[in-house]
């Protein structure tokens, strides 16, 4: 009898040393993984591998591509969301919206917490210079800087559906993990282009401004068959920054780039000028 006793203390001494082992165990991040390319797109599903390394995951993406989207949301029509399986045990739920969106839902209708972070991409494409204004990948950042989650759009220099995101793994971690870490002030997110080189051709990690630069537009104008004018929007790519300290700069001379940029579009600089103006004589 005293032998049993024994024995069943025994286990309850395991049992009970193995629940403070478990307490005391650092806890894993939850982090919340969308995009605009749409969820089965080739960067998302290695996003989604790199953050398996780092934390938990939650997907809420496009069930369709939604590149250059901007910060557009559905307003009049309705939202579908479809609880699937792709690959791996992470639960995902493709989204009828846009980005943002997608970002709205899962903060408000999906996850019973907080994400520590919000990971968007990654985007088949550049992000860098203007074409953060028109990004889904980044406005969807945007939207989870909005709701104080911090927040990362990674986007790699390569259009090709098939594009090699490998040489991308590490630097992704690396900045995540220093975000989660660290943290990023208020209203502040990370816009981050990789240069599409291999690993060993890649120069590091810089932090830059946003290059002055803009597509200069232009329309090829077609006719239908029904005789009806149509466009396809094409255009060049005009860097007219000269800076060392730009993202451009940084990804024409092997960097990846991380620039921090805001949802706050007040141009504080202006106001001092402005207030000299005459507008209420």
């Amino acid at each position: 009898m005293l032998k049993l006793w024994l024995v069943k203390n025994d286990i309850v001494l395991v049992f009970l040393h193995a629940i403070k082992l478990r307490s005391q165990m650092p806890k894993r991040p939850l982090i919340l993984v969308t995009n605009d390319d749409g969820i089965t797109a080739p960067g998302i599903r290695t996003l989604i591998s790199i953050m398996h390394t780092i934390g938990d995951v939650v997907v809420v993406a496009p069930d369709s591509p939604q590149s250059a989207m901007g910060h557009a949301i559905t307003l009049n029509s309705t939202l579908h969301l479809e609880k699937i399986t792709i690959d791996g045990k992470q639960p995902e739920y493709s989204c009828s919206g846009t980005p943002a969106d997608c970002v709205k839902l899962a903060v408000n209708e999906i996850l019973d917490q907080r994400p520590d972070i919000c990971v968007s991409g990654i985007n088949h494409g550049s992000n860098s210079s203007i074409n953060v204004i028109y990004s889904g990948t980044m406005s969807a950042a945007l939207e989870a800087g909005i709701e104080g989650i911090p927040a990362i759009g990674f986007s790699l220099l390569d259009y090709n559906w098939n594009a090699n995101f490998e040489h991308c793994k590490s630097f992704i971690e690396t900045i995540t993990k220093q975000v989660l870490e660290h943290g990023l002030p208020d209203g502040i997110v990370l816009n981050v282009n990789l240069p599409n080189l291999e690993k060993k051709a890649i120069k590091g990690i810089k932090i830059c401004r946003q290059a002055r630069a803009n597509w200069k537009e232009e329309f090829d104008k077609r006719t239908s068959p029904m005789g009806k004018d149509y466009y396809w929007l094409t255009g060049k790519f005009i860097n007219m920054d000269n800076g060392e300290d730009t993202d451009e700069w940084a990804l024409e001379n092997g960097y990846v780039s991380v620039v921090p940029v805001q949802f706050d579009l007040t141009a504080h600089h202006a106001i001092n000028n402005l207030n000299t103006w005459k507008l209420n004589d």
